[in-house]
């Protein structure tokens, strides 16, 4: 279908803001899937139509939708994310260790908010797609996730 046609205009009202805010617990540098606790919020707010921002409250860590499919994308994406900001690097600011700055820039390359399109109440991920906070830090860290749904009730 050309990229002028669509298949269907949903139009809703505005009448439900609903957030949280979600405690993850890493285990260390890594990906961390949100995606069934996200799911979960979106179900208890009784989301219909609308859009869902996600927001990490730090500056170490990060949010983003990648595959969930294949665990070794993941893996790669961390091994690019430190061969673009090594710990190798003789950083000015290194104070809480030789991680820290690494995570920031890292951050930085990523993204701290997210925004995913709710349909009928299911988030509009497509098959391979999962959210995800990614662990910038090499130690386990307490990271706080900002939930918010703007939209209409199913």
């Amino acid at each position: 279908m050309p990229p002028s046609q669509h298949a269907s205009v949903r139009v809703a009202g505005v009448d439900t803001v609903a957030s949280t805010v979600l405690a993850v617990q890493t285990r260390g540098a890594g990906f961390v899937d949100l995606t069934a606790d996200v799911a979960r919020f979106v179900a208890q707010c009784g989301a219909g139509d609308g859009m869902l921002t996600l927001f990490v409250r730090h500056t170490s860590a990060s949010l983003t939708i990648q595959e969930n499919a294949d665990p070794s994308v993941r893996d790669d994406l961390l091994t690019a994310l430190d061969r673009l900001a090594p710990e190798t690097v003789a950083w000015t600011h290194d104070t809480e260790g030789p991680d820290d700055m690494p995570a920031h820039v890292k951050t930085m390359l990523t993204a701290t908010s997210l925004q995913v399109p709710v349909i009928d109440g299911r988030l509009m991920l497509g098959t391979w797609q999962a959210v995800y906070l990614i662990e910038h830090r090499a130690r386990p860290h307490r990271r706080e996730v900002v939930l918010q749904f703007l939209g209409a009730r199913a």
